[in-house]
């Protein structure tokens, strides 16, 4: 009888074949299987390394407050508060300029470091020093630091100290325009440093002595600057300078912008003075204030403002 040969069932062969594919279908399973728990492993340790990152940024966070929170109190409100001699006004939180039976009161809410402040005064400084000197004006300025809150550092609240300490000295309003004069860039926190301030009461005479320099260095009246900006911020003013004839905003009125000339004749009229015609009475800075008759430092950040003379003088913006 011939040999047989026997042929595999095809059923059989199938089956092989199915099974090779269910093995390599398990372990291209197993293998996604693996792949996606690696992602959720990786996933699960960033957000574990974010969050202990988050936290650590968090506590850096908290106590970079309370150091900034620290160092102002310790530089702003240090000791008891010490008005300078013959502060007058709400708590003694400002320096009169000008004579006491002036019919008109000019308050001025200003800051050492602000670009707008330095516009107003070069602009208005010879207009107010003549109100001044006829006894017609007197001047309340108050001293704030709103620039250090707003570019960072402590030239504003410096200045504001060694002006109240030439105020001791009965030097304040030679001193003061020795200030805005030589204000410098609004970035550049020049007065924050004592050196600079002493070196500038050189320009006043008889201003440089040990007792002005000893409380320019001790920051006598910082406590008093400090008080007087929270006055500021109390009273909700809208920025840098702040300028209120007899209690009445003047300054940023921009349907009627004030001028030096507009100044002269409000004041004039509450004294029952005839106002006379005069090319003196214009609006151009003295040349010694600004170096360029008739320029208007360019303010750093803007705000409402108003008008000196033919130009726009923008107010510093308050505190966020």
């Amino acid at each position: 009888m011939p040999p047989r040969f026997v042929w595999r069932n095809v059923s059989e062969k199938n089956d092989g074949a199915n099974r090779d594919v269910t093995k390599r279908s398990a372990r291209e399973r197993l293998q996604a299987e693996r792949e996606q728990q690696k992602r959720k492993d990786k996933r699960r340790r960033a957000l574990v390394v974010g969050g202990a990152v988050v936290g650590v940024l968090g506590l850096a966070a908290v106590v970079g407050v309370i150091a900034a929170n620290t160092g102002k109190g310790d530089k702003s409100a240090k000791g008891p508060v010490a008005a300078p001699s013959g502060a007058t006004g709400k708590d003694a939180l400002a320096i009169q300029t000008g004579k006491d039976g002036a019919k008109s009161t000019l308050t001025i809410w200003e800051d050492f470091r602000c670009p707008a402040c330095k516009a107003f005064e070069d602009n208005y400084r010879d207009t107010l020093h003549d109100l001044e000197n006829r006894g017609l004006l007197k001047i309340e300025y108050h001293l704030v630091t709103l620039i250090d809150g707003n570019m960072r550092g402590s030239g504003s609240l410096n200045a504001a100290n060694a002006a109240a300490c030439a105020q001791d000295a009965g030097k304040f309003s030679a001193y003061h325009d020795v200030l805005f004069v030589n204000q410098p860039q609004e970035t550049d926190d020049a007065y924050a440093k004592s050196a600079k301030l002493l070196e500038l009461s050189g320009k006043v005479d008889g201003l440089d002595t040990p007792a002005f320099r000893s409380c320019v260095e001790g920051g006598t009246h910082n406590s008093w600057v400090a008080k007087s900006h929270e006055a500021f911020r109390a009273g909700k003013f809208k920025g840098t300078p702040t300028v209120l004839l007899d209690g009445k905003d003047i300054f940023g009125d921009q349907a009627n912008p004030l001028t030096p000339q507009k100044l002269k004749e409000k004041v004039e009229a509450n004294a029952g003075v005839t106002p006379k015609p005069s090319a003196s009475a214009s609006a151009s800075p003295s040349a010694s204030a600004s170096g360029k008759p008739g320029s208007v430092p360019k303010a750093g950040a803007s705000g409402a403002s108003g008008t000196a003379g033919s130009k726009t003088v923008s107010k510093g913006t308050t505190e966020d």
